[in-house]
């Protein structure tokens, strides 16, 4: 019979990482007597990241004796202890491919569900000084796996554990995480999985994702149950295309008409998309790259992009100031997941400043297919000189049969009319769409400055609108994620030390180029030696937190990823450059 060989616990403590501090609870520690298992932990243990671990569904986690004799022999470790996978119950049976989610388990006092797999991350490789570790315990199909407390209880080293019934499907805990984690799943191992009650709601959402991938007409790549995957995009690298007109849309903002030289139609992007400009400032210098979102009807014989200018800003400078209807610009495909979603919800576009841009391709597209949904246009400006797309969006919205827009100006002159101008002076809140009837069970789609973006998002989830509802586009670089660290804020700059002798790595969004150096292991760590803003959990390929656009060049993979993502994409964590290469970072 399973027997439960040590309880373990551990609170959340600082560790030192490759000259950083990581708050982690992954040291886990036998204790004498028994303890309580309650609802969210053992009495004495706690999460140092509830983002990742924890909470009802992941109370406790356990690990098998079997398997840490399976890592002794392949790592050639004889130094294990208790504990030593950050597990909560280190037990005797249970195996891997024998648990399955949903089996129920009577272990002391306390009765227990099989919720999920773990979710394994860097620390666990912290813990074992073995950075392939994440990656391993998935391709081995060793993960371990989580104990939702069904019944509160006392229990230690020396109970049987006891299986009370069998969850539905059968389903072992293996199966369940190769079926995320690695390629060569079916529709119907997917449609059992989501039949099982016990599953926690993030592996469920993960695999409603895949299903309804794999039930799409459209042939689509990459693993939407790890992350979000744009397809591949239309072209490499950078396309020339010439300015064909400009247009000033208000005192601040212009639109450039860019065609292609070579005369062949461009693809039909979507609505809400944006495209990497390679600008040559100076010559003798670096190109300066700047990511503009485009703003009109998608077309096969044009893009527009409509560009602030900022008093500072290298690009918008070079294009508002020195660009020419004939000059050549070198273009990147259209790129990014800010698009309009279907549906039949009420759509709700709320910007502000320049970031009308995007939501205005995505009018331009509801007004096209005469969309018989509820569309709101909602727009703050500081007045009538510093608002753009005026004309053209009321005219938009009178080809909408459901169309209704409102303005706020947040320093109206004397000269702009209230009901002719704008609506009302002000600035969009939540208050506000109370007052006009706006819709809770809307779509929408946000995109301004960065202060607008945070206040709006913070105003819709109090407000209630639903978070899967709400969509933001980001200009700048994407908020950072770095579990178990303090996330500090620098501006991105060249890798301290000698220059590097390799390849060009630009990281688009931060506007900055440096010379690969193989002292860095992968593009990951060059980013971080450049304080550029990134995203990762694994580090070993296998979250696809990391995934990036790859916006031109060639990359290899080392280690490996256990699933490589969609053609177009690149997974920075275990990847460096073999050529030089363009990031969406």
């Amino acid at each position: 019979m399973p027997r439960l060989l040590s309880v373990n616990v551990g609170l959340p403590r600082d560790v030192t990482w490759n000259g950083k501090t990581v708050r982690t609870s992954v040291w886990k520690s036998p204790v004498d007597g028994r303890r309580m298992a309650r609802t969210l932990d053992i009495d004495g243990d706690a999460q140092g990241d509830l983002a990742g671990h924890g909470g009802e569904h992941r109370a406790v986690f356990v690990y098998q004796m079997d398997s840490y004799q399976y890592w002794e022999r392949l790592l050639g470790r004889n130094d294990f202890t208790f504990g030593q996978f950050g597990e909560n119950f280190t037990v005797e049976g249970l195996p891997d491919n024998e648990v399955c989610i949903g089996d129920r388990y009577r272990i002391g006092g306390a009765e227990f569900e099989v919720t999920q797999p773990r979710v394994t991350c860097y620390r666990v490789g912290i813990r074992m000084n073995e950075p392939r570790m994440a990656a391993l315990l998935v391709a081995h199909h060793r993960p371990g796996f989580y104990f939702r407390v069904l019944q509160e209880g006392e229990g230690g080293a020396g109970d049987d554990i006891v299986r009370i019934t069998d969850g539905p499907e059968r389903i072992s805990v293996a199966d369940v995480d190769a079926l995320l984690y690695l390629p060569g799943h079916s529709p119907e191992q997917l449609e059992r999985a989501l039949r099982i009650p016990a599953l926690s709601k993030g592996w469920q959402s993960s695999f409603q994702a895949m299903l309804q991938q794999d039930l799409s007409p459209k042939t689509t790549v990459g693993n939407p149950g790890l992350a979000y995957e744009e397809q591949a995009p239309a072209w490499p690298g950078f396309r020339q295309m010439r300015v064909a007109n400009i247009n000033k849309e208000s005192d601040s903002v212009t639109s450039f008409i860019l065609s292609p030289i070579d005369g062949q139609p461009l693809p039909l992007f979507e609505a809400g998309q944006f495209v990497v400009l390679r600008l040559l400032v100076d010559s003798g210098k670096s190109p300066v790259l700047r990511s503009y979102s485009l703003s009109d009807l998608p077309a096969a014989d044009h893009f527009r992009i409509s560009v602030k200018s900022e008093l500072n800003g290298i690009g918008s400078s070079f294009l508002c100031n020195r660009a020419r209807a004939g000059d050549v610009l070198d273009v990147s495909a259209p790129r990014g997941s800010f698009t309009l979603r279907p549906g039949e919800n009420p759509v709700v576009l709320l910007s502000a400043g320049v970031g009308a841009t995007p939501v205005m391709s995505m009018l331009h597209s509801l007004a096209a297919e005469s969309s018989q949904r509820e569309v709101w246009w909602i727009y703050g400006a500081r007045n009538r000189v510093d608002h753009p797309f005026a004309e053209e969006s009321r005219s938009l919205l009178k080809q909408l049969s459901r169309g209704r827009g409102y303005i706020v100006y947040s320093r109206p002159a004397a000269i702009d009319q209230v009901g002719v101008d704008f609506d009302a002076p002000g600035h969009i809140d939540a208050a506000l769409l109370e007052r006009i009837g706006v819709p809770r069970n809307g779509d929408f789609y946000l995109c301004g400055p960065s202060s607008f973006l945070q206040n709006m998002r913070d105003a819709l989830r109090n407000w209630g609108a639903l978070a899967g509802n709400v969509h933001t586009e980001i200009f700048g670089s994407l908020e950072a994620i770095t579990p178990g660290m303090a996330q500090v804020v620098h501006t991105p700059h060249l890798p301290q030390g000698p220059y590097g002798s390799g390849p060009p790595v630009s990281f688009a969004r931060s506007g900055i180029t440096a010379a690969w150096d193989p002292k860095f292991g992968s593009l990951l760590e060059l980013a971080e030696a450049c304080d550029v803003p990134v995203r990762w959990s694994c580090r070993t390929g296998v979250c696809h937190t990391c995934m990036t656009g790859l916006i031109g060049g060639s990359i290899t993979y080392n280690p490996e990823p256990l699933e490589r993502p969609a053609p177009g994409n690149v997974l920075v964590c275990c990847s460096q450059p073999n050529a030089g290469v363009t990031l969406d970072l």
